[in-house]
């Protein structure tokens, strides 16, 4: 038997439970990982809270729950190449990622870097992706002035910086007992809410040209206020956007495992930094999804197997 999260209906983080399941085992072009570290995102709870569009309709109870890991191949299923039984590897797999065990077709693996930490390894897929492929969607060089919005935050934090490194100018939105965080990023950190907009024209008196929105709207109407045009606009916050004015919604399923590779190598050789916010052992998956509701963490929050 094996230990997996789940969850049997809807509800608050309290609905979650340690259940012992049969352990699984990897079928054809198939790898089983034993899991080290599993990341927690903020959809997991909109899925198990029944706020997201998978939600109610498409759970099927008992689910399973999270989507991060990172851990060692213990187990290579007939047909698999280039994996063997120690390989130390990150992915994600939805609703499952928060397990002992988690079995995964064998092209959705990434390998962990030596000098990439555990921690960062297990929440990176999710966040990584969400950014790698948001900053993509936008062409930035160095001719632009970007605004991310909650950029201290999990996807935030990681798509400034890529958005650093392609040239641009970044202007990250952030409670302010995170500005001192950002400027050490490199980044210009600024207040949300209120008066935002009058804000970046201090720092950035032409505007900008181009948002990353992982806030909501407050985040879009600013960036077009601000003279970014709809079409440089990405959000991950506010999809009814994109039909109404004609920003682009990339997410995570934009970027493959290849640029997950990429972004880690990133992180390992500390051109990327990802910050870890905290640890929970698996037993306290409740009281760590009670944190992240809470807001305003910096970085990613961990569950250790």
């Amino acid at each position: 038997m094996s230990r997996r999260v789940t969850f049997s209906q809807l509800g608050g983080p309290e609905v979650l439970t340690i259940s012992e399941v049969t352990e699984p085992h990897a079928g054809a072009c198939e790898v089983r990982v034993r899991v080290k570290f599993a990341g927690i995102n903020p959809f997991d709870a909109k899925v198990f809270r029944g706020a997201a569009t998978a939600a109610p309709q498409d759970v099927q109870f008992p689910s399973g729950n999270g989507n991060d890991f990172a851990g060692v191949v213990d187990e290579v299923g007939a047909g698999v190449d280039g994996w063997t039984v120690g390989d130390e590897v990150l992915g994600g797999k939805g609703f499952s990622g928060q397990a002992d065990y988690v079995v995964v077709p064998a092209d959705k693996l990434v390998r962990k870097p030596d000098t990439l930490s555990w921690e960062q390894a297990g929440g990176l897929d999710i966040v990584g992706r969400t950014a790698w492929a948001s900053v993509e969607a936008i062409d930035l060089t160095p001719a632009d002035t970007v605004l991310v919005s909650a950029a201290a935050g999990g996807v935030g934090s990681i798509a400034a910086q890529l958005a650093k490194l392609k040239g641009a100018t970044v202007i990250g939105s952030a409670s302010e007992s995170n500005h001192e965080f950002l400027r050490s990023l490199g980044i210009h950190p600024v207040k949300y809410g209120e008066g935002m907009v009058e804000r970046i024209l201090e720092i950035s008196p032409e505007g900008i040209t181009a948002a990353l929105d992982n806030n909501g709207r407050e985040t879009v109407d600013a960036a077009l206020a601000l003279g970014a045009p709809a079409h440089r606009i990405n959000t991950i916050a506010d999809y009814a956007a994109v039909s109404e004015y004609g920003t682009s919604g990339v997410g995570a399923a934009g970027a493959t495992p290849a640029d997950l590779a990429a972004l880690a190598a990133l992180v390992a050789d500390g051109s990327v930094q990802v910050p870890i916010d905290s640890v929970f052992p698996l037993e306290q998956v409740s009281e760590a999804y009670a944190k992240l509701l809470e807001g305003h963490s910096r970085g990613k929050i961990l569950l250790a197997l």
